[in-house]
């Protein structure tokens, strides 16, 4: 009943998460309405986005949603603040974060060539299909190899996550700075708001009493 009637292929799902429906702008809209209504105090709505944001400069890809949520639970945040943020890393933002927490993390670990992003990228890509190839291999006669796995610790994983710790510090710091004035002044505007029109229909409501009372007393 509530299936497509013309389901989506693979490359339109791929497309999908590159440009989602209606463009990134909407998407970013959408995210702010979300985290507006959100039902919390401003200081707990800001500790959520700023795990959010910090999860999105570990190479954990498939765990940010796991990690944002348990790191907000952590530290008394909202955890749905903290799901909803992690949209910060993206297909346009995640080549910036790698790139950056790469050449940083080697630069601390004393390799002095650092990956290009594309190998980057690449390294991901082989070594996600040598586990999935070994995974199968459990199951199979097939022999389970890590020709990859350790170029892709030493070169890609362990510089990414030593590299992005530092800038994903400094973005969740901002974020939290930034996020909870304005979070907690859309909160006053909107309960001021409420309250102007609570005043509004209880002024009616007498009014229209007043006016009953004088018909009924004619």
């Amino acid at each position: 009943m509530f299936k497509r009637r013309t389901p989506r292929g693979t490359a339109q799902n791929v497309a999908r998460w590159f440009w989602p429906r209606g463009g990134w702008l909407r998407a970013l809209r959408y995210l702010v309405y979300r985290i507006r209504r959100l039902p919390d105090p401003a200081h707990k709505i800001a500790r959520g986005i700023a795990c959010g944001v910090f999860v999105c400069f570990t190479p954990l890809f498939g765990l940010h949603f796991l990690m944002a949520a348990g790191l907000a639970w952590l530290i008394g945040g909202n955890v749905l603040a903290a799901l909803l943020s992690t949209f910060v890393g993206n297909p346009i933002t995640f080549p910036l974060i790698a790139g950056v927490s790469v050449k940083l993390g080697s630069w601390m670990m004393g390799q002095p060539h650092p990956l290009p992003i594309g190998q980057t990228f690449d390294a991901f890509t082989r070594v996600s299909l040598e586990l999935w190839a070994n995974l199968k291999a459990v199951f199979t006669t097939a022999p389970v190899r890590f020709d990859n796995l350790d170029t892709f610790l030493d070169l890609v994983f362990l510089p990414y996550l030593l590299g992005g710790l530092v800038p994903g510090l400094v973005a969740a710091v901002l974020s939290y700075a930034l996020s909870r004035p304005v979070i907690s002044a859309y909160q006053k505007a909107r309960i001021n708001r409420m309250k102007r029109k609570f005043e509004a229909r209880g002024k009616l409501e007498r009014k229209i009493a007043q006016d009953n009372r004088r018909k009924g007393s004619v």
